[in-house]
């Protein structure tokens, strides 16, 4: 079992930059697959970012891609969200998630087994 713990979203101005965290228990985090997701009011969960468990590949949608970066420490069972240059239309309740024994990237969301609560990224024009 995994428990993810997000943080690091709030309010910030268009072209702003916030770093959003992922706290995971549990100590096999180094073998989990970690993908963020977002949520905008009335609209789908969509991916934003994909990273394996080592750390080696990661992958973006194309909307934040040049904009945000997916890191990982194992060290500190913790994924983190750069995001710069953000925009009005990257307000969303963001998600951390969790794939179990997946070796690459992961970018459909019933591909994860553990969801986090989400925290709320909110970007004024």
């Amino acid at each position: 079992q995994v428990q993810l713990v997000e943080s690091g979203g709030g309010l910030v101005q268009a072209g702003g930059s916030l770093r959003l965290s992922c706290a995971a228990s549990g100590r096999t985090f180094s073998s989990y697959a970690m993908g963020w997701f977002r949520q905008a009011p009335g609209k789908e969960r969509e991916f934003v970012s994909a990273i394996s468990w080592s750390g080696v590949i990661t992958y973006y949608a194309d909307s934040v891609k040049g904009r945000f970066t997916i890191s990982r420490d194992n060290a500190k069972n913790t994924v983190y969200l750069q995001m710069n240059s953000l925009k009005p239309e990257d307000t969303a309740l963001y998600y951390c998630a969790a794939a179990s024994s997946y070796v690459g990237v992961a970018t459909i969301p019933h591909e994860y087994d553990y969801w986090g609560q989400g925290t709320q990224v909110t970007v004024s024009s």
